[in-house]
Formats: structure tokens, sequence, C-alpha cells
């Protein structure tokens, strides 16, 4: 048992330094030309009660989000607090900046520890709500490819590599992706009882019952458009972060609203890539973007990437740290709770 424990724990730990290593990398092309006295004379310049704003805009998204995941959670109970998803949230956000991807276990983990929903049915609301969220990212980004300088570099820089980088055409991968699922689909029906009969079977079975009672859930919300006007506001939140972003930094005056979209979605790829906090990722993604489009210098690029991120990053820290503390006096006192009366009723 203990030699199975250390080599889960040594393959975390390989993860994690693969992971940071790809961050250190990515940050050492995208700074490695840069000219440091520009840098900081350029970090100087910028208007940081713009960025204070951002941050805040950035925290009010948090708080909407956690909102928003109440109301896909309030089918699996009515208990859930506003203020717990909110909090799991914040600690999904500090635990993403160590360990990629590893936020949305956590969140779920944080709900279920309260033994008020099961961890499969809240893990299926988060698979619900990333699949809203990339509805979305398609939705503002589908303006953007009818612009001139946005459609160009869309098309040539981002989506013709992707497509040229698959080793089928797009639409075979995409029948076979659906094939693989209908067979294994149709496996797990036809075989349904000599799976559940295995120890792994039973288990696969369980999650994924939770995972489909989950995503139900999300669809039987009692307060649908409250769902969307949270989910626009969020977006709009988003934007406004973007656009704030470029008050603050004087290279980027007279760039608009257009503009601060066009941003918002590179920028959130490279939130995407799974290093820690997407440093690296993100400073490369947004400085190769800025230079071919806008004509900034590398230096420019970066600080701009810089600002955006490292001010999300100490937002995260900030509230992250405040939600661990009120998450542990209320589940405490919530567990106390819990205990006073079971014993009640043993009584």
């Amino acid at each position: 048992m203990n030699k199975v424990k250390k080599k889960v724990k040594i393959k975390d730990v390989i993860k994690y330094l693969l992971m940071l290593a790809l961050a250190v990398v990515l940050l050492y092309f995208a700074f490695r030309d840069i000219s440091w006295n520009d840098f900081m004379e350029g970090l100087r310049s910028c208007n940081y009660w713009w960025i204070l704003l951002s941050m805040v805009i950035s925290w009010l998204v948090v708080i909407l989000r956690g909102w928003r995941w109440r109301l896909m959670m309030r089918p699996l109970s009515k208990e859930i607090t506003r203020l717990e998803a909110y909090d799991a949230y914040n600690i999904c956000y500090l635990a993403n900046l160590v360990l990629p991807r590893s936020g949305e276990v956590v969140r779920c983990g944080l709900i279920a520890n309260s033994g008020k929903a099961s961890f499969e049915g809240v893990l299926g609301t988060v698979v619900l709500e990333r699949i809203w969220d990339l509805i979305c990212v398609v939705l503002v980004t589908l303006p953007l490819f009818f612009f001139g300088t946005f459609k160009d570099f869309l098309i040539e820089k981002m989506w013709n590599p992707m497509v040229e980088s698959l080793p089928f055409k797009t639409v075979w991968l995409v029948i076979g992706i659906i094939l693989f699922i209908v067979a294994i689909v149709l496996i797990f029906r036809i075989y349904r009882k000599k799976i559940a009969a295995t120890r792994f079977g039973a288990k696969v079975i369980k999650v994924w019952k939770g995972l489909v009672e989950g995503v139900k859930a999300g669809f039987r919300m009692e307060h649908k458009w409250a769902f969307f006007s949270y989910t626009a506001l969020i977006w709009i939140g988003y934007w406004a972060m973007s656009l704030f972003t470029l008050y603050a930094f004087p290279a980027a005056a007279g760039l608009n609203l257009w503009d601060a979209l066009f941003l918002m979605v590179v920028g959130s790829l490279g939130w995407i890539v799974p290093v820690q906090g997407g440093f690296g990722a993100y400073h490369f993604i947004v400085a190769m973007t800025l230079v071919p489009v806008y004509g900034f210098t590398q230096s420019d690029g970066l600080i701009f990437a810089t600002i955006s991120h490292e001010s999300q990053v100490v937002q995260m820290l900030i509230v992250g740290a405040i939600s661990l503390i009120t998450y542990a006096i209320y589940s405490k006192k919530y567990k106390k709770s819990v205990q006073l009366s079971e014993n009640d009723n043993s009584i």
C-alpha cells in the first residue's frame, strides 16, 4: 500500500515539475530579447488605477460565477449557499495556481465535503458549466472573423495552423470521435451487468450516473433567466477587464472595444495551456499576438501581458486566501450543527 502511495506521489511531483518547466521555457522565450530598462520604464508609465478597477471587476466576475454555479447545483441540494459556491470558486483558482486543472476537482470536493451533494453530482454541474463557457467563447469569437485585421490573424495564425497540424481532416476526426463515443455507449449498454459486477466497472458506472445527474440538474434550474443574466454579465465583465487594462497602458492608446474583445479571446488561450496559473503561456501568446497585429514592440507586448496577468493572479491570491479562512470557519460550524442534530435525533 505504501509503495502505491509513493508511486502516486512521485508521479504527481514529476507532472508538477514538467508543467513548471514548460512555464519557465515559455517565460524564457517570451522575455529573452527584452530590454529590461524599457520594460521597467513601461511598467512605471502605466496607470494602475485602471488596473485596480480591472481587479475589482475580476472579483465581481468570480462572485457571479459562484452564484451561477449555485443555481446549477440547487436541484441537487437547496442547502448550498452562495457563500459556499463563491468560496469554492476562489479556492479553485488558488489550486490552479499550484497544479493546473486541479481546481475543478478541489471545488467539487469542497461542496461534497459538506455532505449537501455528492461529488459526482457536483462534477456533473461543472461539466455542464464548462460546456456553456465553451459556447460563450465561440459566440464572442465569431464576430471577430468578420473584421479585417482580426479575421486575417485568427484564420492565418490560429485556425489554419491548428487544422494543418491534425493528422486527419477535421471532418474525419469529428466522425471518428462520434463513432468512438457511440461504440463506448453501446458496449456499456450491452455488457452493463458484467461491467457492474467488477469493482472498477461499478465505480465507473457510479461516476457516470453522478455526472449525468449533475448535468440533468443543470437543465432543471428553477431560475434560468437568472442563469443567462449572470452568464451575460460574466462575459461583459471579462470584456471590461480587457478594456480597462488597455486604458492603463499608454502604448495602447487609440485601441477600442473591439480590440479589447480580441485581446480577451486571445488571452483566454493563455489560461487554457496546462501550466501553473497560465504563467509563461499567457505572456507568450499575448505578446506574440500584439506584435504582428498592432505593431507593438516585444517589450510593450510583454508589459501589457504582465500587468494583465499578474493583476489577476494578485486578485486570486487575495480573495482566495480570504475564502480559505471563511470556508474553514463556516464548514466547522456546519459540521458541529449536523452532529448536534444527529445527537438530538438519537436521543
